[in-house]
């Protein structure tokens, strides 16, 4: 009887120890688990705050962007309407408006997309001819001819290039998406970048001839 007794006893400790490990490890699992997924909670918060912060960034940068190839567009237009009308054009206006496009230009080369980049180059090549252009207006040889061409170039190339970019920046941020974006943006770069080119050859042979043989 009494060997009965202590086989029970040591059965019943037993299982008493095995019961407390065996809770002892289960909490330690599921601990194991929770603190996991709390992390892995964690990671995910970071990661969306980190691309919440460089969305922001990039908005921002968007908006300056827009913002100073508008003005430096307008400052153009303005001095040539000034200038063909007989008023004093201060060119400080237009070189800030520049100095401000460039200097953002200049900031944003390293963080645009592939194709952002690409039709803010030939934005930014659109505009300093359009610098030329008024910078040249005082020496042409043909003043009627140069005032309207130049108000020809800020209205309509140059108005176009300015719409295009306020377009691809909205679409690259997905605030506005145009299903025809990529016709839209190929109509309006061959135009703008076309007409460019015709603009430099011009200004080019202007000034040669407006240029005093040595």
């Amino acid at each position: 009887m009494g060997d009965l007794v202590d086989v029970t006893t040591l059965a019943v400790a037993l299982i008493g120890v095995g019961g407390t490990l065996g809770g002892t490890l289960g909490g330690a699992l599921l601990s194991q688990r929770v603190t996991r997924e709390q992390n892995q909670r964690a990671d995910r918060e970071r990661a969306e705050d980190r691309h919440d912060r460089a969305q922001e960034a990039r908005r921002d940068l968007y908006a300056r962007l827009n913002t100073t190839a508008r003005a430096y567009r307008v400052a153009a237009r303005d001095s040539v309407r000034a200038a063909e009308r007989g008023e004093t054009v201060e060119p400080a206006v237009l070189d800030t408006a520049r100095d401000a496009w460039l200097e953002q230009y200049s900031s944003a080369q390293m963080a645009l997309p592939k194709y952002v980049h690409e039709i803010v180059s030939i934005l930014n090549r659109a505009l300093g001819v359009g610098y030329s252009v008024v910078k040249q207006l005082p020496n042409s040889p043909d003043p009627d001819e140069s005032y309207s061409r130049a108000k020809a170039w800020f209205s309509g190339p140059m108005s176009d290039g300015v719409y295009l970019l306020r377009v691809t920046l909205r679409h690259d941020l997905g605030v506005e998406v145009e299903p025809d974006f990529e016709r839209t943006c190929t109509r309006i770069l061959a135009a703008l970048d076309g007409e460019r080119r015709n603009l430099e050859r011009l200004l080019s042979s202007e000034q040669a001839r407006a240029t005093p043989p040595a």
